[in-house]
């Protein structure tokens, strides 16, 4: 029978029906949702293809910076329980691409769209895969989802916990009806104290709240050397003798132009500066291929350049002949493209995107030693960034001046870049260590539940 809940959502799915059908583009948000996250789509196949008798562990994991950090989390658990089988659930596209790319050859896990909070949709996924445990990444409290795991006594644990400041305030505008909601979470294991002061407000009993640290640090991995990086620059043209290597990852819209400019001017004084970009939506790489070539540089494309000693195949050149700009517009080469900086210079940080896009990965080229600058907008980073400010091992700008001034004077001194990348490195390695505490947890839910599920 559909419950509260369920009435809720399909009042306020019809109410905005008029807006939602007229508009093209929210229209195939809305009617892939229903289609994609009802329960339905793949379930059953999949279901027959699982073997009930081993006990399951369902991960969700939003987006791409969630189901990266699964990895860790899955590889551990089946070293030590083989048994395990696990259902991995994605909301977005980025999400399930990567899924796919972690996932899609391995038997034991098997990737989903997570269902949306009607009581149809989450019966028929719990009822096919049959979790012993659920597993939520960050935040994602759905209270549908979460009564019907406590009624059929599914443990709920909450990993890598963390309440932005914006999220923190719209779940307490609802404290009065989503405090039950909280207090059925059996653990949650939050990234820093002010996280998890945060989810004891919103209702979760303080002894069922731990300080695990963030699973960041975890996905990053130290190298020196990624493999495929050296393809990656015979491609390019980004060998050594091309000059030094500014990679700014991660880009939003607003940043291109501000790093094109600074590029510019860079050149003055550097004129065998290599630049690339790799902008955070695949969406938005034909825009910005577009965008570089209006701003009079050359663009070289990496999806169009994969054998060796690429050329730009765009003939539009700048007046001072000046070197191409390398656009990074392929997914999972992010970290071959830090591995090949000089320099590194993370996006959605020096333009304010809104606090849902406050700030992008530094961990992952801290993680290689590389000297990285970021802008004043890492508030989804605020915890990282502190023990980087800590250490004196990353470098903040708040200006277009100051990036052009922060970038030339790591160019110019060598010692102090190398310092810079050594230390973030360092903290790097000192901070990890999340996924195993969290893995310890779940094992122990999974061997007998610690407490009683409050009601």
């Amino acid at each position: 029978m559909p419950n509260l809940y369920d009435i809720a959502y399909a009042v306020g799915l019809a109410a905005a029906a008029p807006y939602w059908l007229l508009v093209p583009r929210t229209r195939r948000k809305v009617l892939k949702a229903l289609r994609e996250r009802m329960g339905r789509s793949g379930i059953e196949t999949a279901a027959r293809a699982t073997a009930f008798q081993k006990p399951a562990v369902m991960i969700h994991a939003v987006s791409l910076g969630e189901i990266n950090a699964t990895r860790g989390m899955v590889r551990l658990l089946a070293a030590v329980r083989p048994d395990l089988r696990f259902v991995v659930s994605v909301t977005t596209d980025t999400g399930h691409t990567r899924g796919v790319e972690l996932y899609g050859s391995d038997p034991k896990v098997t990737l989903i769209r997570y269902p949306l909070d009607f009581s149809g949709a989450i019966r028929r996924v719990v009822d096919a895969f049959r979790p012993s445990i659920v597993v939520l990444m960050e935040l994602e409290v759905w209270p549908n989802f979460i009564l019907h795991c406590h009624r059929r006594g599914i443990p709920v644990l909450l990993v890598n916990g963390r309440l932005t400041t914006y999220s923190f305030k719209n779940y307490r505008k609802f404290r009065p009806l989503l405090a039950r909601t909280f207090r059925r979470l059996s653990v949650v294991c939050a990234q820093d104290k002010l996280f998890a002061e945060r989810f004891i407000a919103l209702g979760t009993p303080s002894e069922r709240v731990r300080i695990t640290g963030t699973m960041k640090f975890d996905t990053a991995q130290i190298a020196d050397h990624i493999e495929g990086q050296d393809e990656l620059a015979s491609s390019l043209g980004l060998l050594p003798p091309s000059g030094p290597i500014w990679v700014c990852g991660s880009t939003g819209p607003g940043e291109e132009p501000i790093l094109l400019r600074c590029y510019r001017k860079l050149l003055a004084a550097h004129p065998a500066l290599r630049l690339v970009i790799v902008p955070r939506h695949p969406e938005r790489f034909d825009a910005v291929a577009v965008l570089i070539r209006d701003q009079g540089f050359q663009v070289l494309r990496r999806s169009e350049n994969r054998g060796p000693a690429a050329q730009p195949k765009d003939p539009k050149a700048d007046s001072a002949n000046t070197p191409p700009v390398v656009l990074g517009d392929t997914m999972g080469e992010m970290r071959k493209f830090y591995s090949l900086s000089t320099i590194v210079f993370v996006g959605r940080s020096l333009v304010d995107l809104g606090p849902r896009q406050h700030g992008s990965d530094m961990i992952e080229p801290a993680a290689l030693a590389k000297p990285v600058v970021v802008g004043p907008w890492t508030h989804n980073f605020a915890d990282a960034m502190s023990r980087f400010g800590e250490a004196g091992a990353m470098k903040v700008v708040g200006s277009e001046a100051e990036l052009v001034e922060a970038v030339d004077a790591l160019l110019a001194n060598a010692d102090q870049s190398h310092t810079m990348g050594v230390r973030a490195q360092a903290v790097v390695r000192a901070e990890q260590g999340a996924t195993a505490r969290h893995v310890e947890l779940i094992l122990a839910y999974l061997d007998g539940p610690k407490g009683q599920l409050d009601s």
